[in-house]
């Protein structure tokens, strides 16, 4: 520990004497003073950890130059260095000063250097002890201002509280969305008026009632698995049933979870049900806009593309090169832009549901092989290592659309070649597991953040936060919808940097003339 020594002697032979004793001693924050007033200044910009002064001095006694230290710093210990003559002086200056200690001249050095530590020792002690007193009173003269007023702060807090929660009740009574209360259970404990309103029935009705009597959720099972894990919990394509007008309203849910002492043991949670019947219709509105506006387009595209053909395979007259890579790139273009408008209607027939799929037995294992040679010359164009392996030497046959199947199986594997780097390495795999068909395409790309992979599969996503696609952003989407409509399941595994891994699960599969289900 660094400690500030403050040593006075008006005889520097001593002063020299100790500076060496001192150095040795590892005491190097030390200052020497051969005259009291020099010293006595240099304390009032100055705190030591001790004092170590003479008595006999000829400007100031060292009496007199303790007084002054004292006042200034009453916690500091004090040495004297005295005579043996001086020793009343010394005994004067422990009674009326509180002089630490004395030592006669000439002095024992093991003796001062222990009389020095423990003089530092004491210092630090009385400081602390000092600030300790310091913030009791503190708390002392705090405790008596709260005291004093705590009636009167109770009272404007109680009165506080009643006014917070009338507002709170108000704005629970007449919020237009319904607000719901459940356990972790889905018991109902309170609802409010909205909500009253809603579902058709009054709330004590609801109260011996579970959410899952209310409402329909596609994702029910996987709503309640979120609800353990999850403090906020959002379900989309939910509709509420009102029993009383024998009709389905749907709506957007927000669960969070409610924090209260009550409920460590059992978890609650509050819900906001939004009713969204005017913005699915406004959504219906502009999906018919879009599906009008986009079919209109199509009879024009076709011909303006056609007329191009004609042109550049020399039915109207002979053309120069530069007309023909002019020509070339405008028939490119027109043909991206029909691409999207189909990949438009097809969302919007999904959507709407009014894409009838046309469902036949067929064999998967020969589709996904058509589909592999299709797009293997890509993957040789980029040295990319393009395998296909089948988990089971058995023909997989599915009943299924065949045209959209396919349209799933390019999409995915189009994609994989087009985002791995140059010699990397794409794996497809179709395996049959308990009962169900597995079709998984495996790349060694940059991979997908965990964060951007829940957008992929929405309208007009493009590439990740890092990386943006050129696309359409319609093809995992239009994807998503397609095996969803076969009653199946989508999904995505990906590590940055390692790669990724898309995959779709299709149900009644036969093998052989063996049914799986």
């Amino acid at each position: 520990m660094k400690s500030e020594i403050l040593v006075v002697d008006d005889d520097k032979i001593v002063t020299s004497t100790l500076k060496t004793l001192f150095r040795l001693e590892g005491f190097s924050d030390a200052h020497y003073f051969n005259n009291p007033n020099e010293a006595a200044e240099f304390l009032k910009t100055n705190k030591p950890d001790l004092i170590l002064s003479d008595f006999l001095m000829p400007e100031m006694n060292g009496f007199e130059f303790l007084s002054i230290a004292k006042k200034l710093y009453p916690e500091v210990s004090m040495i004297l260095l005295t005579g043996y003559a001086d020793k009343e002086n010394a005994i004067r200056a422990i009674n009326e000063i509180g002089l630490y200690k004395y030592i006669e001249k000439p002095w024992d050095n093991d003796d001062l250097i222990m009389s020095i530590k423990n003089g530092i020792e004491r210092s630090y002690l009385l400081n602390q002890l000092r600030e300790k007193i310091d913030e009791l009173e503190v708390a002392k003269a705090q405790l008596e201002k709260y005291s004093h007023g705590l009636e009167e702060i109770v009272a404007q807090k109680t009165a506080d509280l009643i006014k917070t929660n009338s507002k709170l009740s108000g704005i629970i009574n007449y919020c237009a969305d319904g607000i719901i209360i459940i356990d972790e259970k889905g018991h109902i404990e309170q609802a409010n008026p909205a909500c009253e309103n809603m579902v058709g029935l009054s709330e004590d009705t609801l109260k011996k009632m579970n959410f899952s009597n209310i409402t329909y959720c596609e994702y029910k099972k996987d709503f309640k698995e979120a609800l353990k894990e999850n403090s906020e919990v959002f379900l989309r394509d939910c509709y509420i049933l009102n029993t009383l007008r024998d009709k389905k309203i749907p709506v957007e849910i927000s669960f969070a979870t409610i924090i209260s002492e009550e409920t460590e043991d059992v978890r609650k949670f509050v819900g906001v049900i939004r009713d969204i019947r005017i913005q699915k219709e406004m959504e219906r509105l502009r999906d018919d806009f879009v599906a009008t506006l986009t079919h209109d387009l199509r009879t024009p595209l076709l011909a303006a593309i056609q007329t191009l053909k004609f042109f550049l395979d020399g039915s109207l007259g002979k053309l120069e090169d530069k007309q023909k890579v002019l020509l070339s790139t405008m028939q490119k273009s027109n043909e991206d832009l029909l691409g999207l408008v189909n990949a438009l209607l097809e969302v919007y027939k999904y959507e709407a549901g009014k894409l009838n799929l046309c469902k036949t037995n067929f064999s998967f294992k020969d589709l996904v092989i058509q589909c592999f040679n299709e797009l293997k010359p890509l993957a040789q164009q980029k040295n990319i290592k393009f395998n296909l392996n089948f988990g089971s030497e058995d023909d997989l046959t599915i009943n299924a659309d065949r045209g959209e199947i396919r349209r799933v199986i390019t999409n995915l594997c189009g994609n994989a070649i087009n985002y791995t780097n140059l010699g990397g390495e794409i794996n497809i795999e179709v395996r049959e597991q308990q009962g169900d068909l597995i079709f998984s395409v495996a790349d060694n790309g940059n991979g997908i953040p965990k964060e951007d992979i829940p957008h992929l599969f929405k309208r007009f996503s493009q590439g990740t936060s890092k990386k943006r696609s050129t696309g359409t952003g319609l093809g995992l989407y239009l994807s998503r919808q397609i095996i969803e409509a076969h009653e199946g399941k989508i999904w995505l595994e990906s590590k940055l940097n390692k790669g990724s891994e898309f995959s779709f699960l299709l149900t009644n599969v036969k093998i052989g003339e063996k049914v799986i289900r």
